[in-house]
């Protein structure tokens, strides 16, 4: 399995922006497709961004809409959350998450349909 690491979380005010990153070892991302997912305290993790293994397939999370961009850079075996005009409920621990397929164009929703994850970076967005 890729080892999956999270940085660029941090504290900003709202309207700011972060850029997350999530890097892989062990086996390359562009065989993978790739998710964000996020946990707030008290809250099941939740779905918030997704790639497929090709890059050609993205979703969304409603809330997240326009002001949130999934890419990928296989060349960095980087994949990357830019955050955009950020508010006072993104506040959550964000992970990311591979999963290895044949698949170029599906799109996974679930935290079940994923075996590799990162460790997690805190993103806090105070208002």
């Amino acid at each position: 399995q890729v080892q999956l690491v999270e940085s660029g979380g941090g504290l900003v005010q709202a309207g700011g922006s972060l850029r997350l990153s999530c890097t892989g070892s062990g086996r390359a991302l562009y065989a993978h497709a790739i998710n964000w997912f996020r946990q707030a305290p008290g809250k099941e993790r939740e779905f918030v961004a997704a790639m497929s293994r090709n890059g050609a397939f993205t979703d969304y999370k409603d809330s997240v809409k326009g002001r949130f961009t999934i890419s990928r850079d296989n060349a960095q075996n980087t994949v990357y959350l830019q955050m955009n005009n950020l508010k006072p409920e993104d506040t959550a621990v964000y992970y990311c998450a591979a999963r290895e397929t044949v698949s170029a164009n599906f799109i996974y929703h679930l935290a079940y349909d994923f075996a590799s994850w990162g460790q997690g970076t805190q993103v806090t967005v105070s208002s």
